[in-house]
């Protein structure tokens, strides 16, 4: 991450300001000691003179040079002539464009200001309700469709995309599909999530799209986002959970040398997590086939 973008976590990155340093040359001439040394000091000038003197001393190319600046005058008088022309015969379109260019400007920034942020602002007022609702098991329904006089992760999702608010009710949503085994649903929710940087819920949501089509059984699919998810942003909460369930996709699919690979990472790269306090059991499970 460089190039003067702000790290997605933690300190952004400074540089220290480097130095330049620049030295010019220079001819001394000894200062003579006698008013008749004078002479002999300037005799250091000679070489210049020599290595100029087919300068002086042939005119021909005295004219060469003439002509090859004349020439590049008149080339760069062509060219200066021929952008005035383009300006005078186009001054009308170029006018159209500079005012085309003032409009979308003004029209970006004014849909920022004027709608985009007031829509996101509403959207995370009225989104309060259904997270209240996503942590009660008994009040899913109420989390995703809403309760008559506030909206669900459904409606906020739908109405108020291109906004954070609407990025995460997808997260949500997914989450609550899952609980509900409505795999299909929870793989088209998350699917819609657009990363933003964070070194959990990246992670998380890949994860939960392996979850998804692990359900559906289609395991390549699982295969795919679990490894995403243990890559994306390996952290000590994420990386060994996604790595057990790649683990467990492998063995339904047979392949048991994956398996016990991706289960001794989880010992060797997490040892103090959880899934490391039980993986000799999955380690041994596995091998027992090769």
């Amino acid at each position: 991450m460089a190039l003067g973008v702000p790290l997605r976590v933690g300190l952004s990155v400074s540089s220290p300001r480097s130095a330049a340093l620049y030295s010019g040359l220079s001819t001394t001439i000894p200062h003579a000691k006698k008013r008749n040394d004078h002479v002999s000091a300037h005799l250091s000038y000679i070489p210049l003179i020599l290595k100029s003197k087919n300068v002086f001393l042939h005119p021909q190319k005295i004219n060469t040079f003439k002509q090859m600046s004349n020439k590049e005058q008149k080339d760069n008088d062509s060219r200066f002539v021929k952008a005035s022309q383009f300006v005078t015969d186009n001054v009308n379109s170029l006018a159209v464009i500079g005012i085309a260019i003032v409009l979308l400007t003004s029209l970006y920034f004014g849909y920022q200001k004027f709608y985009l942020v007031p829509r996101a602002e509403k959207a995370a007022n009225e989104m309060f309700k259904a997270e209240q609702y996503a942590t009660a098991d008994s009040s899913a329904d109420k989390a995703i469709q809403g309760d008559g006089s506030y909206p669900g992760f459904e409606k906020i999702a739908n109405e108020y995309s291109n906004t954070k608010s609407a990025n995460l009710a997808n997260v949500y949503l997914g989450g609550l599909y899952l609980k509900k085994g409505e795999f299909q649903k929870a793989a088209d929710a998350l699917g819609k999530y657009s990363s933003t940087g964070s070194p959990v819920v990246d992670p998380l949501v890949l994860g939960m799209l392996g979850d998804a089509y692990s359900e559906l059984k289609d395991y390549n699919k699982a295969v795919t986002y679990y490894k995403k998810a243990v890559d994306k942003m390996p952290n000590e909460f994420t990386g060994p959970l996604f790595l057990k369930k790649l683990g467990l996709v492998y063995e339904e699919q047979k392949n048991y040398k994956a398996a016990s690979k991706v289960y001794t990472q989880i010992k060797t790269d997490y040892p103090n997590s959880n899934e490391a306090s039980m993986i000799s059991a999955y380690i041994a499970r596995v091998e027992a086939h090769l």
